[in-house]
């Protein structure tokens, strides 16, 4: 069943943020331009890795809640972002996390020593993104390449230092199985990031993983899981004595670290996730959560209000938290349109709205606030990723996607099954009473070549018609054109082709089939 958002054509915002996604995705190897943050090392929370991800997770929502009949604009990017994803540049802060040596676990580094697969031991905060990635490919696209023995591999080497290569071979089984019993181990109190800190935030990625592993696989590890770490955080609680989510937790003395600040990024990071599976309880204490930090601003807009962050061994921490970012996730998560729209508002205002190549973000800025106060700060994290997100996601979009599966058939209906990397997609849904294929294209200006569409999974459908802006202009049977008066329709192997080249404005398409 298609969602109500995929009835509508993307708006000019959220068509922005999506072409923002494929150009990040599509920059070569280790350009990483836009994507630099405030920290140092790859350590902190504004990281390739978490923007990688999360723009994953909103080309799943996209995908999945508004674009459902356009799996070619959606499954090229994602191995792109999955490639990036495996590059050493991402991983490599790892060697020295592993060793230890902050205040969370500098009394263990004797005991720690420099690892170098990046998923073997603690680093849920990498390996659960690998993990859920791979395996909402193969749940979205029903394609396994990831399964493949050695699919998933973590190689480096360098000719200047280092000696051999390093080399770590997975694939999504055999990482999934990974993660699984690190869980199991922990009691289900979760897998650490950095050694000795589990954080609520960071296991709930590879509840999404688990999940889709039993979507793809059959099984039903994501409730063992969810059960379990329910029941082993009952004694400690998933909030703090102020209301708020409570951060990590030490592995070795089970001793709490709450949201004093309370900082936005703690609860809405975990609120986001943890809707998916723990929705009620979610949704019951977010009014108090969220009003805590939410700062009214001038005709509907709204900020939010950062904690400040105390010095740790005489130094300023530097870190991406990305509080208004992930404040506009959760709002889209749990369908709070007010506080959503008033995010929106006053990023247009004050955190200067560019349009970059056909792509919508938001610049890197570190000043936090202007001369008359209003927020201004905008971390890579937030401006390239999470405001997209937000805007791309709909209302109980993660809990959606992980409770409301994929029919068999819905695999089946045809599609845009490719996409060049010149057209936007702006509507893709199939309406199975009907029997008709509605698509909305658009030819980015920015680009020079790749227009064309792939129509696929026509086969088995018989006659058809195809109208273009309400008059018809073709008309076939399954895969084969049989007249058109469209020069730039044709007949390919993967279903029947259309040249977009000429599609400036925004044109409305819709193949009509025979029913029985």
């Amino acid at each position: 069943m298609n969602s109500p958002e995929a009835l509508h054509i993307l708006t000019h915002h959220q068509a922005g943020h999506l072409r923002h996604f494929a150009n990040l995705a599509r920059q070569l190897p280790n350009d990483w331009s836009l994507m630099q943050g405030r920290g140092a090392g790859q350590d902190d929370f504004g990281g390739y890795r978490f923007q990688l991800a999360y723009m994953a997770y909103a080309l799943a929502l996209a995908h999945r809640h508004r674009l459902p009949a356009a799996p070619g604009v959606f499954k090229p990017l994602f191995e792109k972002l999955i490639a990036k994803m495996l590059l050493p540049e991402v991983w490599m802060y790892w060697a020295r996390v592993s060793r230890g040596g902050s205040v969370f676990n500098m009394h263990l580094s004797d005991r720690l020593e420099e690892a170098w697969d990046p998923v073997a031991r603690d680093n849920i905060m990498y390996s659960a993104y690998v993990q859920s990635m791979a395996l909402l490919y193969d749940y979205l696209f029903d394609d396994d390449r990831y399964a493949a023995p050695g699919a998933l591999t973590f190689s480096y080497w360098s000719f200047f230092w280092g000696g051999k290569e390093r080399r770590f071979e997975y694939d999504q089984n055999s990482l999934n199985e990974t993660v699984y019993w690190q869980m199991v181990e922990s009691g289900y109190l979760g897998v650490a990031c950095e050694p000795n800190c589990v954080f609520q935030i960071c296991n709930q990625p590879a509840i999404l993983g688990f999940r889709m592993h039993d979507l793809v696989n059959g099984g039903s590890v994501a409730a063992e899981v969810t059960d379990a770490y329910r029941k082993a955080w009952t004694q400690f609680g998933h909030l703090g004595a102020n209301g708020h989510y409570n951060m990590m937790m030490a592995q070795d003395t089970h001793a709490v670290r709450d949201n004093a600040g309370p900082s936005p990024w703690a609860d809405a990071w975990c609120g986001t996730l943890m809707n998916m599976w723990n929705r009620d309880f979610v949704h019951a204490h977010y009014p108090a959560q969220i009003r805590d930090w939410r700062v009214e601003g001038e005709d509907g807009a709204v900020s939010v209000r950062s904690a400040e962050r105390p010095l740790i061994m005489g130094q300023k921490v530097v870190n991406d938290d990305s509080d208004f970012g992930w404040a506009a996730t959760w709002a889209s998560e749990i369908g709070d349109s007010a506080t959503l729209s008033g995010l929106q508002r006053h990023a247009e205002r004050y955190m200067a709205p560019t349009w970059r190549e056909g792509g919508l973000y938001y610049p890197r800025n570190d000043m936090l606030q202007d001369a008359e106060g209003h927020r201004t700060l905008v971390e890579p994290m937030c401006g390239n990723v999470l405001m997209g997100y937000a805007s791309l996601n709909v209302p109980d979009g993660l809990w959606k996607l992980y409770n409301e599966p994929i029919a068999a058939d819905e695999r089946r209906r045809p599609a845009l099954v490719e996409v060049g990397e010149g057209i936007d997609v702006l509507q893709a849904y199939f309406d199975a009473q009907a029997q008709q294929l509605h698509f909305t294209l658009r030819r980015c200006a920015s680009r020079g070549a790749g227009f064309e569409v792939v129509i696929g999974r026509l086969a088995e459908r018989g006659p058809w018609t195809l109208s273009m802006n309400g008059r018809r202009v073709a008309a076939g049977t399954g895969a084969t054109v049989g007249e058109t008066s469209l020069s730039s329709l044709g007949t390919v192997e993967q279903g029947v082709r259309l040249d977009g080249s000429e599609f400036a404005d925004a044109t409305r398409f819709m193949l009509a089939f025979e029913t029985a």
